[in-house]
């Protein structure tokens, strides 16, 4: 199953440092019964961009909490077996919750399929949308137009061997 586990720049540095994407348990997010009832679609591809934009949304949550953080939202894609990904079908009530698994155990950066993350000229945006999220998530329409234009950034693509290079 493929799976997108949200980080930061600073925990993809960690991670290399680690050999790991962890400390357990990690949340991310997959093409979860819950995800494909919601988004009305039977093509795997668009379905793994709908679970990729969830991680992704999960990536500028933990930038909100990293004020030193630099401002690119980073998704890792990773393969695992299902039998290490659980998720709650009770989630699927809650919008926010929609492709949301966890997983049980660290994963070895190894299983990296890739890494999406933002472009440089993405972080203002991101910055912007980072420090008015909680506004946005308590209803204020204007933070909600910023936090709606970090989002019209797509996550550029590369390859996990490339990880070192997208840190410096």
């Amino acid at each position: 199953m493929r799976v997108y586990i949200p980080t930061t720049l600073p925990g993809l540095a960690e991670a290399l440092k680690a050999g790991e994407l962890g400390p357990a348990p990690l949340d991310a997010f997959a093409v979860t019964p819950a995800l494909r009832e919601w988004y009305v679609s039977d093509d795997i591809e668009e379905l793994e961009y709908a679970a990729l934009t969830r991680a992704a949304q999960a990536s500028l949550r933990q930038l909100a909490l990293r004020p030193d953080a630099p401002r690119r939202r980073v998704v890792v894609a990773v393969d695992v077996a299902d039998s290490a990904v659980s998720y709650d079908p009770s989630r699927s009530l809650d919008a926010a919750g929609l492709g949301e698994v966890r997983l049980a155990d660290a994963v070895p950066l190894a299983k990296a399929a890739a890494v999406h993350a933002d472009a440089d000229d993405a972080q203002a945006d991101i910055a912007a949308a980072a420090d008015v999220l909680g506004a946005a998530d308590a209803g204020d329409d204007d933070a909600r137009f910023v936090v709606d234009g970090a989002e019209d950034h797509e996550l550029l693509w590369y390859a996990s061997q490339e990880i070192q290079g997208l840190l410096e």
